[in-house]
């Protein structure tokens, strides 16, 4: 039998057809390869950061620095993963930062008004994981980190699109609960 090359064809979890550019709440979860515990551990059910979770609350915080149109709601790194809130302005946010993007605001680039101005979800977890990769990286070879294998991260991100207010709420409960319920999480 000849040589048979095996293709691997990866299906996608998005919502087909979905624009993720657009404005909107997103769920995130974002886990570490094969799941391995490199954020901390959880103490009284609380989560205690070690320096590399230190490093990704960092990172957490210039995700709305890199992308004006993003602010990161309620979120949590865990031992092995990261449960956030990603919030797109999508079209409401200039790229300059101003609040608002109408006719009424005269410094705002009228030329961005109608198109799609917001930050793809894909675009702002690639660089995410890529700074906190590269970062990582860094930190092996100056402060004696633990090497990963192959990826820090998984390749893929679960999302859930935010539709109302009811969902808003369950998830951010759910995020802020996460260390007290961390034995019966299916990350553990």
């Amino acid at each position: 039998m000849g040589n048979i090359t095996k293709k691997h064809h990866r299906r996608s979890i998005r919502l087909k057809g979905y624009d993720y550019s657009q404005a909107g709440l997103y769920f995130v979860t974002i886990c570490v390869q094969n799941r391995e515990h490199l954020f901390g551990e959880i103490e009284n059910g609380k989560m205690v950061l070690n320096d590399v979770g230190k490093m990704i609350e960092k990172w957490c915080a210039k995700i709305q620095t890199k992308f004006t149109d993003i602010t990161l709601g309620e979120y949590i790194i865990m031992p092995n993963h990261l449960h956030a809130i990603i919030i797109n302005h999508g079209n409401d946010v200039c790229r300059r930062g101003e609040p608002t993007c109408s006719p009424h605001i005269d410094n705002c680039d009228k030329s961005l008004q109608g198109e799609h101005v917001g930050s793809p979800l894909h675009g702002v977890i690639q660089w995410f994981k890529t700074m906190t990769t590269n970062e990582y990286i860094r930190n092996v070879k100056t402060s004696n980190w633990k090497p990963f294998h192959k990826k820090l991260w998984q390749r893929n991100y679960h999302e859930h699109i935010i539709r109302n207010n009811q969902s808003h709420q369950y998830m951010a409960n759910y995020i802020i609960n996460n260390p007290s319920t961390w034995e019966k999480d299916r990350f553990f």
